[in-house]
């Protein structure tokens, strides 16, 4: 694996010198985009819109525009803006793993510890497994700044990015009322999630997805039609949820 970024974890007056790593990877299938014509590929260009040329990578800069005119900033400015978070994830303090809501959760990455830090890597992962705890910092990736979670996992450090509070949506733009339910259809559904609860264990879960399109794909290239499974999905109805219920209670759901 290659590093996205180097620099510094900020742990009081210790100073831990890291390498991050991407801990995740896409699992679906890598399509191109063709002409349906021909299937030749299609290419997206950088075209300049005065002269309708394309533009080389190099040439290309980010610019802010003000008062109809474009402040172009170079990648020292980038770094200007705050050089300590562009090295240093700065623990500014720490918190329950739980108290954090998953919708908060965007990427992961794995910490790797670099030169002359491998004991104070080992005595914050020690430390944060110890207390249930994680770091909360932020630092400066690809031009932008993140709130992170420092966590141990599966014997290493890793940082969690975490969303700023106002990239969450309000539930107020939603458009639903609140439904008035009895008690045995509470008790009903009590049971239902007790009947279907079992520890987590992410290992039974594979892309099934992904393995069903690709037996359309091989069929297809060998000349094949491939076999279709049609599907009705029906909303449960509001006088049929206790049957509903009742019945799901008779039925063990398989994991694929």
């Amino acid at each position: 694996m290659r590093a996205i970024w180097k620099g510094s974890i900020g742990f009081g007056l210790v100073n831990i010198p890291i390498k991050l790593f991407s801990a995740t990877q896409s699992s679906s299938l890598d399509l191109d985009m063709l002409d349906r014509k021909d299937h030749a590929p299609i290419r997206f260009k950088r075209i300049n819109e005065h002269s309708g040329k394309e533009v080389e990578w190099a040439n290309i800069v980010k610019g802010y525009m003000i008062k109809d005119d474009y402040v172009i900033l170079e990648d020292a400015d980038f770094e200007d803006a705050a050089p300590e978070k562009n090295k240093m994830i700065d623990i500014e303090n720490f918190v329950e793993l739980k108290s954090v809501d998953p919708i908060y959760y965007e990427n992961s990455y794995y910490i790797e510890p670099d030169k002359g830090g491998i004991k104070a890597y080992w005595m914050l992962y020690k430390a944060l497994e110890k207390t249930g705890k994680a770091g909360l910092g932020r630092f400066v990736l690809r031009t932008s700044e993140n709130l992170c979670l420092i966590r141990p996992m599966a014997d290493v450090l890793s940082v969690q990015k975490i969303r700023f509070p106002e990239e969450i949506r309000s539930v107020g733009e939603l458009n639903f009322e609140q439904a008035d339910l009895g008690k045995k259809e509470m008790e009903m559904a009590m049971a239902l999630i007790k009947e279907y609860t079992s520890p987590f264990d992410i290992k039974s879960f594979q892309n099934s997805y992904t393995a069903a399109l690709m037996k359309i794909i091989k069929a297809k290239a060998s000349g094949k039609r491939p076999s279709i499974r049609k599907i009705k999905v029906e909303a449960t109805k509001t006088d049929d949820l206790t049957q509903q219920l009742i019945k799901s209670l008779s039925v063990k759901k398989k994991v694929s």
